[in-house]
Formats: structure tokens, C-alpha cells, sequence
């Protein structure tokens, strides 16, 4: 049995080291509407991916506790490329337009969904996909889609609950078990759930280590 002592020592050493990593500078390097434009940035990638309106802009705002570092729109479909963030010269974070509906003609949307296939397919540098799910309404066939396509491309993912706050404490233990549940049955997933909610910092410490943990093994 481990001792309670030294788990909650561990854990504090976690979200340190998280608290640590994105105290640190979080800068915009350049936005990608076409895979021929991806750049060979030298370090890992971490990947935000999500329906649109999951709060993936938020998320990433949250996290680097920058209101206005990744642009935020109550419209979906507002991000439409990938934009790169280069978080203190020890990983890339990338934050993917959403799948999905978006107020945006069909021959676009179908457009980005492919760049997003195609870079989560094919993309070496990527390390991890943050598969964001919106705590409201659990998994969709959208976001199963996404994972069978992670799992044939052997990309490890990581389901996250975002707007968490949205939900009733006794729903939302009911989604975290089904979610858990579910992503069981996947290959690539991470047996892990994180649940964020970027309006009172719920989960955000939590994060913030799981990805700091990510940029250590780099």
C-alpha cells in the first residue's frame, strides 16, 4: 500500500511542476491553414482537439492564464487553422479548429476537418491529443469518430471534461463514469480523465501537471 504521506508529497510535486512550466512565457508562432505549411518546430507537440464550442481556446487561455493569448468566440467555427503555441521552449501546444458544426460554408468546414485528420494521422512531433469533451453532453458519435481515428494512427489521447461548472455534481459523476467507461475500450486513450472547468479553475492545476509531465519526457 502506498503511503498517504508520500502520495500527497508526489502530488504536490505535480501540480508544482505544473504551476511551474506554465508560469513561464506562452507565445503565438504561427497559424497553419494548409499541411504543407506545418512547421518543423524541433520540440513535441501537445494538441488540443474538440467539436466546436468545447472550449478548446478557453481551455488553452486557462491554462497559460492569458485572457487573450488563444482568440475566443461564442461562434462556432471562429478558430479555423491551426495555431501553434510555443510554451517556454519545452513543447508546443497546438490549438486544432473544432470538428463539427460551425456557422461557416460546408466545402470549409470539410476543408480544416481534413487538415485536422491529416495532422493528427501523420504528425511525428505529436506526443499527446487533448480529446476535449463538453461535460454537458458526454461523448458524441463526432468525437468517436476522432478516437477510432487516433486509435488506428496510434496517437495517444487524453479525454478531457471541459465546462464542467455547466453540470450538477451528481450528472456530472455519472459522465466521468461513463466517459471512463468508454475510453477503456480504446487502444490509444489515457486511462486518465481530467475535469476542467475554465470559469472557476476547476481541474486547471490538474492539467497543468498532466501536460507538465508530458514536456518532461521530452
Amino acid at each position: 500500500m502506498t503511503d498517504p504521506v508520500i502520495a500527497n508529497d508526489e502530488e504536490r510535486a505535480r501540480l508544482e511542476a505544473g504551476r511551474v512550466l506554465f508560469a513561464q512565457s506562452c507565445d503565438f508562432m504561427l497559424g497553419v491553414a494548409k499541411a504543407a505549411q506545418l512547421p518543423n518546430t524541433g520540440l513535441d507537440e501537445i494538441a488540443f482537439v474538440g467539436r466546436s464550442n468545447v472550449g478548446k481556446s478557453s481551455l488553452i487561455n486557462a491554462l497559460t492564464g492569458r485572457k487573450t493569448l488563444a482568440r475566443i468566440s461564442n461562434t462556432p467555427g471562429r478558430t479555423q487553422q491551426l495555431n501553434f503555441f510555443n510554451l517556454a521552449e519545452r513543447v508546443i501546444l497546438v490549438d486544432l479548429p473544432g470538428y463539427g458544426f460551425a456557422k461557416v460554408p460546408k466545402k470549409q468546414v470539410d476543408g480544416w476537418t481534413q487538415l485536422i485528420l491529416d495532422y493528427l494521422r501523420g504528425r511525428r512531433a505529436l506526443v499527446r491529443a487533448m480529446l476535449l469533451i463538453d461535460a454537458r453532453h458526454g461523448l458524441k458519435d463526432k468525437d468517436r469518430n476522432v478516437m477510432s481515428t487516433l486509435d488506428a494512427a496510434a496517437v495517444n489521447y487524453q479525454i478531457v471534461l471541459t465546462k464542467a461548472d455547466k453540470v450538477k455534481a451528481s450528472e456530472l459523476a455519472e459522465i466521468v463514469a461513463a466517459t471512463r467507461t468508454e475510453a477503456a475500450t480504446h487502444v490509444a486513450a489515457h486511462p486518465e480523465i481530467v475535469v476542467t472547468s475554465s470559469e472557476t479553475g476547476d481541474g486547471i492545476p490538474e492539467l497543468r501537471a498532466v501536460l507538465a509531465e508530458i514536456a518532461s519526457r521530452g
